[in-house]
């Protein structure tokens, strides 16, 4: 779901003291001075082999509520021809949480001559792994070598009306010489708003920060070690070095308990003020289920019910403007969702609690905490890090969890930042912590059925089924909800082709159900692999691992870092059948594999049944995180997936296709 992180203060209060606001608190923009010692560097001691450095980094905030920004300035020298690649300047940012403006930038000859840049700055669409997607600021540099320095800065235009959580993120991936940091945080004369702050990872001798008389929060930092992204990792913002600003309107708390209790109650009283319609529901939920309909069939058909409604929080945002001319009404309560048909994900979640409870089974408001940017630690009373609604289902002793609110998640399941996350079940009395289900790896799930023909010159052709179940199928459906079918089409397409190590031949031939949450999302395939099988004398081999590419480089490198981090367990399942050519013999099957490391299995058997060859193959990975001790056993696991994938089996073409 979209993030949540977001501290709102009421319009009422922002407009109250737009007057009193003081004037932005203002960095002094401009480039520094050239430093001669660093147009003479070649390598930095702390950082040896670093195709560049951070000289100097600089990170000015300003959260006055209104016009909120954040200033930021990079110095970069380039130290081998490795480094020139970061004169392609690319800015992340989310369209939601403001833009990039007042980008100005140079490059330092390594002579001390200055080319500015003047050239143009471009939006572009960044898609990572995971689908992924954000939007950037990217330019290119001119005269990029090595020994220049790059300097640029920028202002992130902080949207307004909110105070975003502030963080700083002390770890690049480059080596970071000397960085400043600064925070003027909000004050409002109209209410107590606190801010406190928290950090983890400091370099050493890093003092931490510290308000100073001007109320300005600082903290200077060097020798920042370069940061190694890697595969499955943890999120990225928990890994790294980084301060945490919490903002409150409550008076601090030393006592966590006693913090939590408070909030819990406060919060209730805000969810039970929203769904507080009691007879209108019932009337709704009339109009949703049967009488006679046992409670597990209720609970299904009222979550399918409420994903019907329109869902804004996975609409492209729409201007004030064109929301006043839609007339779209603020929705205050639960009855207003019902009467006009559209909600955001979060107020869609506690109408499904509303409904629930009108059909007479017991549930509960949840607030969790999402782990897709950072984990949860509730000795930091930072109450906005409970960022994800849910609602506690109690049904014949079992709990369920449910999100109707969160685009195509089936029923009975979380989406997968919400899973395995503590979270506080609210009640009147002060509320307690629960931790959300897991779903088995058996529940998220990508299996691939195919039936294929082998032709006397060794192709591969036939069809492709392939099923994404449960979290699968949600995080592609999420992923391509505004796209077109012909973008679908080529999205689908292109998964088959990452899952075969060779050029291939692929066409979708159905029109697979992306609307709904129910059931899996399956696509169909035409699919021709062109010389799978190659000739060895008078003998053809065929390769097993038909699906194996994605696993194929997993967990290669001799060192980790990072601990190992899924998103969900999860299992492939390959069923293949290959029909021989008439006259075609089978001369050795490779012998079953099993390889069982408990919270990951492996599984491959070849059969030969009158000419028809058999592959059954499954990776079951059921853990989300192994510390990095354990990386070596992982390693050897996958070296042993990789053997086997690539075994073969061999077949003795008939007299007519030998002698060709």
């Amino acid at each position: 779901m979209p993030s949540r992180r977001l501290f709102l203060l009421t319009s009422l209060l922002l407009y109250g003291i737009a007057s009193q606001i003081p004037s932005t608190y203002a960095a002094s923009e401009g480039f520094q001075p050239i430093v001669p010692d660093e147009l003479k560097m070649t390598g930095e001691p702390q950082a040896p082999g670093a195709p560049a450095i951070i000289l100097f980094r600089q990170v000015d905030r300003d959260d006055n509520g209104r016009t909120s920004n954040e200033y930021n300035y990079y110095r970069i020298k380039i130290l081998t021809g490795e480094g020139r690649k970061y004169g392609d300047v690319e800015i992340p940012f989310y369209r939601s949480e403001g833009d990039i403006v007042n980008v100005r930038a140079r490059t330092i000859r390594p002579d001390g001559t200055i080319v500015n840049f003047d050239g143009k700055v471009y939006n572009k669409t960044i898609v990572k792994a995971k689908g992924l997607k954000y939007l950037a600021k990217t330019f290119t540099l001119p005269e990029v070598q090595i020994g220049s320095i790059l300097e640029y800065y920028y202002t992130i235009d902080l949207s307004e009306h909110y105070i975003y959580d502030s963080h700083w993120i002390l770890s690049h991936e480059l080596y970071t010489r000397q960085a400043k940091f600064s925070l003027k945080p909000y004050h409002s004369n109209y209410s107590v708003v606190n801010v406190r702050w928290s950090w983890q990872g400091l370099p050493q001798g890093t003092l931490a920060p510290k308000e100073g008389p001007d109320g300005v929060i600082r903290m200077d930092t060097g020798n920042v070690p370069a940061f190694q992204t890697e595969d499955f990792m943890p999120p990225e913002n928990e890994m790294k070095s980084r301060v945490d600003f919490i903002y409150s309107e409550d008076f601090p708390e030393s006592n966590p308990d006693k913090f939590w209790k408070a909030t819990a109650r406060k919060l209730n009283g805000k969810v039970e003020s929203f769904i507080g319609k009691r007879k209108a529901m019932e009337q709704a939920v009339a109009q949703i289920v049967s009488p006679n309909d046992a409670p597990d069939i209720k609970l299904q058909k009222i979550y399918a019910r409420v994903q019907q409604f329109r869902n804004t929080s996975y609409e492209v945002r729409k201007t004030e403007q064109e929301q006043k001319r839609e007339k779209e009404k603020a929705l205050t309560n639960v009855e207003d969702i019902w009467k006009q048909g559209y909600a955001d994900g979060q107020q869609l979640t506690w109408l499904y609690l509303a409904l629930v409870r009108a059909a007479g089974i017991e549930a509960y408001p949840v607030w969790a905490s999402d782990r897709s940017n950072y984990f949860f630690n509730p000795r930091l009373m930072d109450p906005n890090k409970l960022d994800a609604n849910v609602v506690l289902v109690k049904l014949n002793g079992k709990d369920i969890y449910c999100d109707p609110g969160a685009a195509f998640t089936p029923f009975g399941l979380l989406p997968w930042p919400e899973t395995a996350v503590a979270g506080l079940r609210l009640d009147k009395e002060g509320g307690s912590w629960i931790t959300t289900t897991l779903p088995q790896s058996s529940q998220s799930r990508i299996e691939r059925k195919a039936m294929l023909k082998l032709t006397d010159t060794g192709d591969l052709v036939g069809k492709l089924t392939v099923s994404f179940a449960g979290l699968e199928g949600q995080r592609r459906r999420l992923e391509e909800r505004n796209a077109d079918d012909t973008d679908r089409k080529t999205f689908l397409e292109d998964q088959v082709k990452e899952y075969i190590p060779a050029t291939i031949e692929v066409e979708l031939t159905n029109a697979p159900e992306w609307k709904s949450s129910a059931g899996s999302l399956v696509a169909e395939f035409n699919l021709k692999i062109p010389g799978w099988a190659s000739g060895a004398g008078r003998r053809v081999l065929v390769p097993v691992g038909l699906f194996s590419a994605t696993e194929k480089h997993l967990f290669d490198h001799a060192n980790r870092v990072h601990p190992i981090y899924f998103d969900f367990p999860f299992q492939r399942i390959d069923d293949i059948s290959i029909e021989l050519p008439l006259d075609w013999q089978v001369s050795s099957l490779p012998p079953p594999q099993t390889q069982d490391g408990h919270v990951i299995v492996y599984s491959l058997k070849v059969e030969n049944d009158k000419s028809t060859l058999h592959f059954s193959r499954t990776l079951d990975v059921d853990f989300l995180q192994l510390e990095t001790k354990y990386y070596e056993a992982l390693r050897k696991f996958f070296q042993v997936v990789r053997t086997a994938d690539e075994h073969q089996v061999v077949l003795q073409p008939g007299a007519a296709a030998a002698s060709k």
